[in-house]
């Protein structure tokens, strides 16, 4: 379903949230002492804002009250990073004792901050086991240097969305599994038509809505950063691979200025005008929501969806993704903390609450549980999704303190790159290493 781009929202996040060292004051979940059973109210602030989502949420909060009758919940939806960092800098009892964002990017500077209270001594104290709850991958994204100071609350795994008529059209009879056939199934799906395109097999360029560098670079399993905690951009081969097969993709398919006037005529990636519903584009990188969109968007061809090819090199790991998600926590300020507790726990280990909220929004489920619900309602598109979910060689970018500003600073070089600004990759992989580990020691 629609959601606000998550590499907008961690450029938003890098740019605010600079300042929460200094406004927060974290308390310890042993330490807290709020009785969570006695009458209390929560504010919830959330940054879901499309109907369907509002109604969601506000579903899933029923049953929580109804399981918690002292607690009620007072919910704040559409609100972004920055509006959430003012709250908790100006405290007070309007400021969100709960908070629900899409920006996984910035989860080591919630944490590193004291922004958020480390959910540990939650989780040991109602002795729950993590490891056995959720996926690793989420449970990577969620916290940062031990601290787990976000949970998990639904998950979006990145896959391949196609047009099964198109692709028929052309006589291809499954999707490409490997970048090299992925390479030929996007050229003989492309239909130029002048300076413009009847067709275009694929949107290659890192503008093209979910195809960003990030999402490209996990099919090489890339290793971001060194044992020693420097970025390792250079060192590892997959990131120069990456962008210099994306680079060639996009010489292939008409080169960058062609397909960037292109991209510039279409609709919007979260309305029905998206060109992959109009034909215009026949296969697009996105998540499990894509598929539903599109039929909502009456389409009036088959839709198919498929893992990302990978490397030629690595084809026997055909089947991994970027996993990706909505994280939740605790404001650090808030004086509910244990009831909060019962909030953020409901929500993101509840198997019921989880699996009915996946449903209502087309989203992944973010535990292990919820993953095998029979409740779990699954279309032969959206299996696609939870088996990349489910992968062990699945992916993300890893937390650090400096939030998303090392993924912004490698997204910059990779618009470089695919532009041809640059004419020698390693060694500008070599000085973006630099930077991030300039950034990463200042955050600290």
């Amino acid at each position: 379903m629609p959601r606000t781009r998550r590499t907008t929202a961690a450029a938003t996040a890098v740019a605010v949230l600079s300042v929460l060292a200094t406004a927060c004051t974290g308390q310890s979940g042993s330490a807290v002492s709020d009785d969570p059973g006695k009458e209390v109210t929560l504010n919830f602030w959330h940054g879901w804002s499309a109907p369907s989502e509002i109604k969601a949420i506000e579903e899933n909060i029923a049953r929580f009250e109804k399981a918690h009758p002292n607690i009620k919940v007072k919910v704040t939806g559409n609100m972004t990073d920055d509006k959430i960092n003012q709250a908790l800098r100006a405290g007070g009892d309007k400021a969100p004792d709960v908070v629900s964002s899409f920006t996984t990017d910035s989860v080591g500077k919630f944490c590193n901050t004291g922004a958020f209270t480390d959910l540990n001594p939650f989780l040991s104290k109602a002795g729950m086991d993590k490891a056995k709850i959720f996926p690793k991958t989420l449970l990577d994204y969620t916290q940062f240097n031990g601290n787990q100071c976000t949970l998990p609350l639904l998950n979006d795994a990145y896959g391949l969305v196609y047009n099964k008529d198109a692709f028929k059209a052309a006589g291809i009879t499954e999707p490409p599994k490997t970048w090299s056939q992925f390479v030929e199934v996007a050229q003989k799906l492309t239909k130029p038509n002048g300076d413009s395109y009847d067709q275009l097999g694929i949107m290659p360029t890192y503008h093209g809505y979910e195809t960003t560098p990030a999402r490209l670079a996990a099919q090489w399993s890339p290793k971001y950063f060194a044992a020693d905690g420097k970025s390792n951009l250079a060192k590892d081969p997959g990131f120069a691979s990456m962008l210099t097969a994306q680079k060639d993709l996009v010489a292939k398919l008409g080169g960058y200025e062609k397909l960037e006037k292109f991209r510039n005529t279409v609709g919007d990636e979260w309305s029905a005008e998206h060109p992959f519903h109009k034909g215009q584009v026949a296969m697009q990188i996105d998540g499990e929501w894509r598929a539903s969109m599109a039929k909502e968007a009456g389409v009036t061809f088959e839709i198919g969806t498929a893992p990302l090819p990978v490397p030629d090199d690595q084809a026997g790991d055909y089947g991994k993704g970027y996993l990706s998600g909505t994280i939740m926590g605790i404001a650090a300020g808030s004086r509910k903390q244990n009831a909060s507790w019962e909030l953020v726990k409901y929500m993101t280990t509840d198997t019921g609450a989880v699996v009915a909220f996946a449903n209502a929004i087309h989203n992944v489920p973010s535990t292990l549980a919820a993953l095998e619900s029979p409740d779990l309602q699954v279309t032969p598109e959206f299996k696609t999704f939870l088996d990349i979910a489910r992968n062990a060689k699945s992916s993300t970018t890893p937390a650090q303190a400096d939030g998303g500003t090392y993924q912004l600073t490698f997204q910059d070089f990779a618009y470089a790159v695919e532009k041809g600004d640059v004419a020698d990759i390693p060694a500008g992989l070599a000085k973006t290493d630099q930077q991030i580990d300039t950034d990463i020691a200042k955050a600290k």
